[in-house]
């Protein structure tokens, strides 16, 4: 049993520690809130938004410069706290500072065009006279559910776009990596920003408060626990989009550059010790290039350095696993694979500090192994030889997950064509992961992966509920359908109907048959 567990058995029940996954340190703790409390927090940040939507975007843009401003001034105390609770390597850890400042000032920017009203043309020669309107306002109390594998960067994805379109935002972390977020939404507090935004600490139970309390959810997490927000959310009728789990297929061609695809295919599989969603997760390569590419990847996979460095030094490449759970769920994928014939070239193994295992590259798998199935969300690569793309589609497409995926080809054409037969959400070509990164296109799953998107041209507007107005043009005393009811104006409706409606001339003059 992991260091992190024991300390968390014989804690207090109304606190949970945090402790580091690497080493079992404690490095903070938080309390845990019930749903009385999440209650009266969200009746408080209510009371305060109607004032915040009321700014405007210019008005809410100023206060969310001035927290990236905060938090590029505190970046590295910031940075240690992600490091120290997710266990991570510092060079990991670097990249939720750049995604949080990047997220402000995307949505800073696009927030007043996103928002602006819409003057759509009417339907119908009947309708000329209307002017129609469309205004974005804001769910007034947004919940934001974040997962363990990013603190800081993955509120970051969703917590702008939502201030920025006037709601209030009642976030809940992760009670394994709370900390980096605290002081985040502490931050906000600093500079003096309005009361629109707070973090509720607890486990499963605070979420769900959370999802009772709010009128619009954005969850980001397991499949499973996103059915259950899901349905929840149903059952209040509140909607809800959420970014659930995903198997990201890599598929490689004859005509690759390998030297770049082995590149990328470390670094996608190993990052965070393979704990995001969009990993990569399993790799079909066309076969003349097969033994080429697992040599360079056996190679450089072999001189990945794992564990914990301390902060600044960039002494080690990836880190530690969340959860003593979580390294069992890799272990339990390796050895079946094993079991049912697969190889191991690297790793296989724990490293023996902490919850550390070695970088993992598994050959010799097939299509139906929990390896290729289930999602891993650890450091382990398993690749496929294919005959061809055609195979490769196939078998990336027997899944479960639609989250993203990535084609390697020095043709693009033939590259964006495969493409477009992979039923996900997202496609990079000759690059792993950078989808995420690319606020103006949305990030969305399929199939069990997820429901709606973040990110995107409606990023912001996603946040909103749409309200329609309509209005005249010229206003007369009264309208042909107004009472009281006359032959004559029954007459004019029926020949307006042939005149306005028919599109051909014959109808337009015969009328209605008697």
């Amino acid at each position: 049993m992991a260091i992190s567990n024991q300390v968390t058995q014989s804690a207090p029940a109304n606190v949970i520690p945090v402790t580091c996954p690497a080493d079992g340190r404690v490095v903070g703790s938080i309390p845990v809130q019930t749903a009385d409390d999440v209650a009266a927090v969200a009746e408080r940040l209510r009371a305060a938004q109607p004032e915040w939507e009321a700014l405007g975007s210019q008005g809410r843009g100023k206060w969310l410069g001035r927290w990236r401003d905060w938090i590029l001034d505190n970046r590295l105390e910031l940075l240690e706290t992600v490091q120290a609770e997710g266990g991570k390597s510092w060079g990991d850890a670097t990249i939720e500072a750049l995604a949080a400042v990047e997220a402000i000032n995307y949505n800073v920017k696009v927030a007043a065009r996103q928002l602006r009203d819409d003057h759509p043309s009417p339907a119908g020669i009947a309708n000329r006279l209307k002017r129609l309107t469309v205004s974005h306002r804001a769910y007034p109390l947004v919940g934001l559910i974040t997962p363990w594998n990013y603190p800081l960067a993955m509120p970051m994805l969703d917590c702008p776009a939502a201030l920025m379109a006037g709601c209030a935002v009642l976030s809940k972390p992760s009670e394994l990596t709370p900390l980096s977020w605290i002081a985040a939404v502490e931050g906000w507090n600093q500079i003096g920003a309005p009361d629109v935004l707070e973090a509720v600490t607890g486990a499963g139970a605070a979420g769900a408060a959370v999802v009772d309390a709010v009128d619009m959810v954005q969850f980001t997490g397991s499949t499973a626990t996103g059915r259950k927000v899901g349905a929840r959310a149903g059952e209040r009728l509140i909607p809800a989009s959420l970014e659930l789990g995903g198997k990201d297929a890599m598929i490689v061609l004859a005509d690759a550059d390998i030297e770049r695809a082995t590149n990328g295919a470390v670094w996608g599989a190993f990052f965070n010790a393979g704990q995001s969603c969009t990993a990569v997760e399993r790799v079909y390569v066309e076969s003349v290039v097969y033994d080429q590419f697992l040599d360079r990847l056996v190679a450089k996979t072999l001189n990945l350095r794992a564990g914990m460095d301390r902060p600044g030094r960039y002494a080690t490449d990836f880190g530690a696993l969340a959860t003593e759970e979580q390294i069992r769920i890799v272990e339990r994928h390796v050895e079946e694979a094993r079991a049912a014939g697969a190889r191991t070239l690297t790793g296989g193994k724990r490293t023996g500090d902490g919850n550390v295992y070695e970088a993992t590259v598994l050959v010799d798998v097939g299509n139906d192994m929990a390896c290729m199935r289930e999602e891993t969300f650890g450091p382990t690569l398993p690749v496929m030889r294919v005959a061809d793309s055609d195979e490769a589609v196939r078998l990336a497409n027997d899944s479960t997950y639609g989250l993203s995926a990535s084609v390697w080809s020095k043709d693009q054409a033939k590259a964006r064509a495969v493409a477009r037969r992979l039923n996900v959400g997202a496609v990079n070509i000759n690059s792993v992961m950078m989808n995420v990164f690319q606020f103006p296109i949305p990030q969305a799953g399929w199939i069990t992966s997820g429901v709606g998107a973040r990110a995107g041209a409606n990023g912001v507007v996603k946040y909103t509920r749409p309200q329609a107005i309509v209005s005249d043009l010229v206003e007369m005393k009264s309208e042909i359908f107004w009472y009281p009811h006359t032959s004559r104006l029954g007459a004019l409706q029926e020949r307006a109907v042939s005149l306005l409606g028919a599109r051909d001339m014959r109808r337009r003059l015969r009328g209605p048959k008697r």
